[in-house]
C-alpha cells in the first residue's frame, strides 16, 4: 500500500502495461514515431 501512495497514478503497473506499450511500437499504428524513449512508469519519471 505504500508504494502506492508514491506513485502518480496511484496504481501498481502490470506486465500487461509494457506489452500494450511494446506491440504499438511495433504496430503500424506508431509509423511515424522515430527515437523516442516511451517510458511505461505510471508517471514516475514526471519531473526528470
Amino acid at each position: 500500500a505504500k508504494v502506492f501512495g508514491r506513485t502518480p497514478m496511484g496504481i501498481m503497473g502490470q506486465p500487461a502495461d509494457i506489452g500494450e506499450a511494446a506491440w504499438f511500437l511495433a504496430s503500424d499504428s506508431s509509423s511515424f514515431v522515430t527515437g523516442i524513449v516511451l517510458p511505461v512508469d505510471g508517471g514516475n519519471s514526471i519531473g526528470f
